[in-house]
């Protein structure tokens, strides 16, 4: 469910961004804008957010999305419309989502941080029940009684 919550906003996101971008500027159809959109905003966030984000930085995974983010319309935009002007189209754009990227990559690490921050403040507050052993509970010297009950 994080998951599908987080795509979901990283598709309206983007499709705003994209809208304004390629569809006012540069006559992109609204159709156009969308399958760009959900493939660009699909590929990132395997790629960006679950992989690269992990385990590296923020300002690495923003870089990674630029490189991803204009690549994708670059060749999407050259399959689905006869734009003059395509170089300078997903250069813009793909400055335009990788500001939307950088904000988003800190949201998601706030967010995991108080995750984690959760979990451990729960494990520490559980009440943790231990035994006790002690020498009062296993004796060192052998009791006496023993010795007089197995002389019987």
């Amino acid at each position: 469910m994080q998951h599908l919550f987080r795509l979901v906003v990283k598709f309206i996101a983007c499709l705003i961004v994209l809208g304004i971008i390629l569809g006012m500027f540069y006559d992109f159809s609204f159709g156009d804008v969308i399958f760009i959109t959900a493939v660009l905003g699909g590929l990132s966030y395997i790629i960006g957010d679950l992989f690269i984000l992990r385990s590296t930085s923020n300002i690495i995974a923003t870089a990674a999305d630029f490189g991803l983010a204009f690549v994708v319309i670059w060749l999407m935009g050259r399959q689905i419309t006869f734009e003059d002007d395509l170089f300078s189209a997903s250069l813009i754009s793909a400055v335009a989502v990788a500001v939307f990227e950088y904000f988003f990559h800190r949201l998601l690490t706030r967010e995991n941080m108080q995750q984690e921050k959760q979990q451990r403040f729960g494990q520490l507050n559980r009440p943790q029940f231990q035994t006790e052993a002690s020498e009062e509970l296993t004796p060192v010297k052998p009791d006496v009684r023993e010795t007089e009950q197995s002389n019987d």
